[in-house]
């Protein structure tokens, strides 16, 4: 099976200022910034309640202080799960941005009826929503697809609950009504309570699909449903039994518990592990916008919710931002000898690069990331022979197909990584070994990638 040709730095490095530059783009006469004559909001942003509740406030917030706006502040627009962001220009007139949480799928809608500037996700944008939206162009282009923050789907319990991990098998079975009490799995002798996110959710989405729908089951039908996670979280924390799923900022007080898939071993929502997206439940948070027509204010807020001013927001926000930075790996006796070496001289970088099968081509993701690779090894004098790119494959091919193909992708990553000027010091192909997802469909995507270690 041979690998297309891969995606040319070109583009990353096209995008860099929108990523990683400065967020002021200069944009001519200050009309550009004016406050809409008749008090309508500047920016709009429906969707996701995991991206909406919280983290598209505070960027608003961000950019409108970074503008030099005044008295910013955030206030609910008198609609549960709508909030005002506010703030006073240099003449004096109020200037307003609006966030509706309502649920991934409202966001398409809005974009489609045009009540909404950005539509905000917590998982991919499907063929149908796509095809809905042909109209504007393609949706899946780096123009229209933003992926702003990594999230991980938490399961969570009551505090008291003494089971501290579960597979994806056990999850599934849960929330399908399968375990009815919690002594089945080791815990005490306490029925077992269910609590989910309402269908117009993109947590619920992610969830289906990566719970329920990877086990062929379907939620029970005596779930409490909600639209906030929050809510959600705040429920569970009181009652004994129960057990939902949030998003990673909305943990709260309850207690989210170690997943394993297949072979993996139990890893909890941590930050590195979501960051690198190897924990079974991570996801990509998302903005989508009209990839043709997005007025001024839409396309400063994204070049500011890439940069690192908005990336730090991200993270003060609970989320997992987009930066990379240097992780030490214990070792472990699993690990085969080449790893265990790696774990112990050098350290991991928070950033993956998966593909589909077959392909070593770069999503918008992965094209953001070769440059943010790139600026990070610069900045730390890494550029020439310190960085290591060990690649990984699934369980699907025969053994030596599959080891070719997994040193094949850190090839292919290293060829991107030298048209930026980076001389790669070593690459590795690892194979099958050290799963991190099961052999499922989507467990060999997360399996076929490729990690960066630096000494």
């Amino acid at each position: 099976m041979g690998f297309k040709a891969s995606v040319g730095i070109v583009v990353a490095r096209a995008l860099r200022p929108a990523i990683l530059g400065l967020f002021c783009l200069g944009l001519s006469g200050p009309s550009a910034w004016a406050a809409a004559a008749d008090g309508s909001p500047v920016l709009r942003i429906h969707g996701s309640n995991t991206v909406g509740a919280k983290l598209a406030p505070m960027l608003i917030a961000g950019l409108f202080e970074a503008k030099g706006l005044q008295s910013v502040r955030i206030a609910p627009a008198g609609r549960e799960n709508e909030q005002f962001i506010t703030g006073i220009d240099d003449q004096g007139r109020p200037v307003r941005a609006l966030v509706a949480a309502h649920g991934t799928g409202t966001g398409f809608a809005g974009l489609k009826d045009r009540t909404a500037d950005l539509a905000a996700a917590s998982r991919p944008i499907k063929p149908t929503e796509a095809q809905s939206l042909a109209a504007l162009g393609d949706m899946r282009s780096a123009e229209s697809e933003q992926v702003i923050a990594i999230d991980g789907l938490a399961v969570i319990v009551n505090p008291a609950n003494p089971v501290q991990s579960l597979s994806v098998e056990q999850v599934a079975r849960l929330f399908a009504g399968e375990i009815a009490n919690w002594r089945e799995l080791g815990g005490a002798n306490v029925a077992v309570e269910l609590h989910a996110r309402d269908d117009q959710s993109g947590t619920y989405d992610t969830f289906k699909e990566l719970v329920l729908g990877s086990q062929g089951k379907v939620l029970g039908s005596s779930a409490t449903r909600y639209e906030s996670n929050d809510a959600l979280s705040q429920a569970v924390s009181t009652r004994p039994g129960a057990i939902g799923f949030v998003g990673l900022a909305s943990v709260g007080q309850s207690k989210a518990l170690a997943i394993t898939d297949g072979d993996s071993q139990p890893m909890p929502p941590s930050t590195a592990l979501v960051a690198t997206e190897d924990y079974p439940l991570s996801r990509r948070l998302f903005l989508y916008a009209d990839p043709k027509a997005q007025s001024p204010w839409t396309r400063e807020f994204l070049s500011f919710v890439h940069s690192p001013a908005g990336q730090a927001i991200v993270d003060r926000s609970g989320y997992i931002a987009q930066a990379i930075a240097p992780i030490k790996l214990p070792v472990q006796a699993s690990m085969p000898p080449p790893y265990q070496q790696l774990a112990t001289e050098a350290e991991r970088l928070t950033v993956n690069f998966r593909f589909a099968e077959g392909s070593a081509q770069l999503d918008n993701k992965a094209q953001r990331d070769v440059t943010r690779l790139i600026d990070y090894l610069e900045s730390h004098g890494k550029k020439m022979n310190a960085a290591v790119l060990v690649g990984f494959g699934d369980a699907r091919n025969d053994p030596a197909r599959t080891a070719l193909l997994s040193k094949l992708r850190a090839m292919a990553v290293r060829r991107e990584l030298a048209r930026g000027g980076v001389l790669v010091k070593e690459i590795n192909g690892l194979g099958d070994q050290l799963p991190v997802a099961s052999n499922s469909e989507a467990g060999r995507i997360k399996n076929r990638r490729v990690e960066v270690w630096v000494y």
